[in-house]
């Protein structure tokens, strides 16, 4: 999941939805807000195993990817490519059911496409090619602002199994400077500190949020939803191949000649992967049930 997060492309909670776990994690999210004690402790210690992974994951992906983002960044915008374009197939299959008998909700996959298509177009950051720093003495507060409601943004894509986090970093022109941001805290360069603490801030706030409405919106409103999150990760598609442009030092958009069929083709491999991991583990565990019945 941090692999996933910490990349413009596929979310932590496509890898989830993928695995089999969404419908506990997200519920365990809601159940250390706002159930009682014992639901509390059970959602903790469920957590607790995806956020140890979670964090080791994260930092080790920002050290290797800060590092070689914007030297190739046509080569890692190629291998996204491949996260986003195989999900949708792995996404559609284990949701087939509910799109086929609600076909008149496709709607809702046209509202997420023009969603993540507007906010890349209309971005200045990626029209115009400017970047930020978050170094302490650039902030002000409209930038305080600006990076506390990305941060909110941004972990509810985290959330959802459908757009990444990092893809709307990157839309908000701020995923290659937060990375900065975190390999300089991690080096102990707290110049970055009080933008971090900033979009963290925003980060716990959206969680707040955005837990309840989407395990609202799964149980009551399924079909819409799931049209939707099919929709934003189309539109990711775009964003993604404007992103050379959001750099400290713009790039040109991704085009035929500079997308790299390498990379895009492992990116469609690495998915389908997972789904196949997750088909082993659960004939696994099922083998393993009926071996305890069998000796009892």
């Amino acid at each position: 999941m941090a692999l996933a997060d910490s990349v413009p492309g596929v979310s932590g909670g496509t890898i989830a939805f993928i695995l089999g776990f969404y419908d506990d994690f997200v519920n365990s999210l809601n159940n250390l807000i706002s159930s009682d004690k014992n639901g509390r402790i059970i959602a903790l210690k469920f957590l607790a195993k995806i956020g140890i992974g979670w964090i080791v994951g994260f930092i080790l992906s920002v050290s290797f990817i800060t590092s070689i983002f914007e030297k190739n960044i046509y080569q890692i915008s190629s291998l996204f490519l491949g996260f986003i374009i195989s999900s949708i197939p792995l996404i559609v299959k284990s949701e087939r059911k509910i799109l086929i008998g609600n076909k008149r909700n496709a709607i809702f996959l046209i509202v997420g496409i023009s969603v993540v298509v507007a906010m890349t177009y209309f971005n200045p950051v990626t029209n115009v090619g400017q970047s930020f720093s978050l170094k302490s003495e650039n902030l002000n507060l409209l930038f305080i602002a600006y990076i506390f409601i990305s941060g909110m943004v941004a972990i509810s894509a985290m959330v959802l199994p459908g757009i990444s986090g990092s893809t709307i970093l990157l839309i908000f022109g701020l995923y290659a400077p937060i990375l900065t941001a975190i390999e300089q805290i991690i080096r102990l360069n707290f110049d970055y500190l009080p933008a971090i603490l900033i979009f963290g801030s925003g980060i716990l706030i959206g969680i707040l949020i955005t837990v309840r409405i989407v395990r609202h919106l799964l149980r009551s409103f399924r079909s819409q939803t799931i049209y939707c999150i099919i929709g934003l990760m189309v539109g990711s598609i775009y964003s993604v191949i404007m992103g050379p442009m959001s750099l400290e030092v713009s790039k040109a958009p991704m085009s035929v000649s500079t997308f790299n069929i390498v990379f895009f083709a492992i990116g469609c491999i690495l998915v389908p992967l997972l789904e196949k991991l997750k088909e082993v583990l659960k004939n696994k565990s099922k083998e393993e049930l009926d071996n305890d019945i069998e000796q009892s």
